[in-house]
Formats: C-alpha cells, structure tokens, sequence
C-alpha cells in the first residue's frame, strides 16, 4: 500500500473511531462497528493501530493535537491580543458545536484520571501551553492586556467553550426546543468573547 492509500485509511479509521468512542466511550466501543463505518476490513485497524486501547489513544492525542493547531494559529505575536483571542474562541466554540464527540471523549478520559493521555499532557501540551502562554505575557509586556497567569486564561477559555459540547443537553433544555442553532452560536460567541476580553483586561481600539 502507497503513502497516500495508508494516509487516507488512517485518516477513516481514526473518524470513524471518534465517532464510536464519542457515542458510548471506550468500554462500550466496538472494533468490527468502526471498520464497517470507515469501510475497511477489520484487519486494517489492527494492522495499523493494533488494540483498541492505541487506537483510542490515537483519537485522544490527535483531537488534542488538532485543538492545538487551532490555537497556534491564532495566539501568535504578530496578531493584536483583541483580535487572536476573539479568533481563537470562535474557532473553538464552532468546534464545540460542530464536533462535540471530540470534547466528549477528551472529557471523559480526563474524569478517568486520563491513564493513556497522560504522557501527552505532560509532554507535548505542556510544552505548547508554555510556548503560547509566552505570547500572552508578551501582550501584556507591551501593555495590550493585563497580566494574567497564561495557563489559567487557557484553562477557562477551554471550560467556557467546551461547555457547549459537553452539556450541550443541558443548554438545549434551558434554552427550549425553539432555539435555533445559528442563534446559539452567535450568543454564545459573543457572551464568551466578551468574558475573555474584559476579564484579561484587552486593550481594543
């Protein structure tokens, strides 16, 4: 099998993984369900990922890696403080809504004490945390916003965004049956937007 045709089987098995894990996590997951839902034979997923167990590890640390990525793009120094924090929880409110699998089966391995995700955590994100929390003191350095403890601003962006995948039934309960989406994603971008930018003290023109 050429790079590509590996590429694009990978590719399926982990959407169709996320998808399976998000539905009932990892103990009620099934491998024969993922395989027949990325139309492949059930031997790829073990030839490419071996157990479950890795192959739910790899969904874990690619929709971190993704959520990171996103990040990266937005908190760099280049952008005014106003406009990459606004950027960023947009992009990632859009994703709570869009893709709540995603933050659901990170949720629920981190209210398992994240056995399989801890190496990453402790590894790759920390190391990506620090270097986008430099930006942040940066900004504040130059008196664009107020001095805040970069993690802890990260911390609660992640828990007021990701609220509206995780208790997404909760919001649809209180908000009613009639809440349209398009209006839920608006409110919720600006009411969160507003939070961050107000609470670091952002210096907008």
């Amino acid at each position: 099998m050429n790079g590509e045709a590996r590429r694009d089987s990978t590719a399926a098995i982990l959407a169709a993984a996320e998808r399976e894990f998000s539905r009932g996590g990892f103990a009620a997951a099934r491998m024969a369900r993922i395989a027949a839902e990325a139309g492949l034979p059930k031997t790829n997923l073990h030839y490419y990922f071996g157990t479950k167990e890795r192959l739910y590890r790899a969904v874990l640390e690619r929709i971190l890696t993704q959520w990171l990525d996103a990040a990266a793009e937005w908190i760099v120094p280049e952008r005014d403080p106003a406009e990459a924090l606004s950027g960023y929880v947009r992009a990632k409110l859009l994703d709570a809504r869009t893709r709540p699998g995603a933050s659901r089966i990170f949720a629920g391995e981190v209210l398992r004490g994240a056995p399989l995700l801890m190496p990453f955590l402790c590894g790759e994100m920390r190391r990506r945390v620090e270097a986008m929390g430099a930006v942040i003191e940066g900004w504040a350095a130059r008196g664009l916003m107020d001095r805040m403890p970069p993690a802890h601003v990260f911390f609660c962006i992640w828990a007021m965004t990701q609220t509206y995948a995780d208790f997404d039934v909760q919001i649809r309960a209180v908000l009613g049956e009639d809440a349209r989406e398009t209006d839920i994603r608006a409110a919720a971008i600006a009411t969160v937007t507003a939070f961050v930018l107000k609470g670091c003290g952002v210096r907008t023109a």
